[in-house]
């Protein structure tokens, strides 16, 4: 029984660590261009959130077929992310309710968690396939220049982060 135990409270370790490493790789792959959120649209009549057609993008110069080209992929992949962020939003309200009332259920949440992770990495697929398709739409000039605001930003939060550390 013990054994038994132990496997669980590491099934249990695994899944928490992906629930909470899964929100910071969506995060960092909102690059794909799909963010279905409350920010439903921004600036210009972008996605609020979305840096592959918003700020990343705005430096690129893209020509006006480039930009259609953008709008028309993030269309044709929001059918597909649509639905699975439906699910992974239930399956996040039934985790909250399972966590609410007093009662702990450590089985129901770890089920719950279990469910959530094969739809948060499908989701996070689909965003990466999306990312590579817009990428595809930019010339290496523009890739070029995409990396590197991508460098500059990944620069800025190392900084951040560093003064944060040392204000401690």
């Amino acid at each position: 029984m013990g054994k038994l135990k132990r496997i669980h409270a590491i099934t249990l370790a695994a899944v928490m660590a992906l629930a909470v490493a899964v929100p910071f790789a969506i995060a960092q792959s909102k690059d794909a261009g799909e963010h279905q959120g409350r920010h439903a649209e921004g600036r210009g009549g972008m996605r609020g959130g979305d840096r592959m057609g918003g700020a990343f993008f705005r430096n690129l110069d893209l020509t006006d077929a480039q930009k259609a080209q953008m709008k028309q992929i993030r269309e044709s992949h929001s059918q597909n992310l649509r639905p699975l962020m439906e699910q992974i939003r239930a399956k996040r309200q039934e985790l909250r309710q399972a966590r609410e009332g007093g009662n702990f259920n450590e089985a129901l949440v770890s089920q719950k968690l279990a469910e959530i992770a094969p739809l948060e990495a499908k989701l996070m697929g689909e965003q990466h396939r999306t990312h590579q398709e817009m990428l595809s739409v930019l010339t290496a000039e523009q890739k070029a220049k995409l990396e590197q605001s991508r460098n500059e930003m990944k620069a800025k939060w190392a900084e951040r982060k560093a003064s944060k550390k040392s204000a401690k």
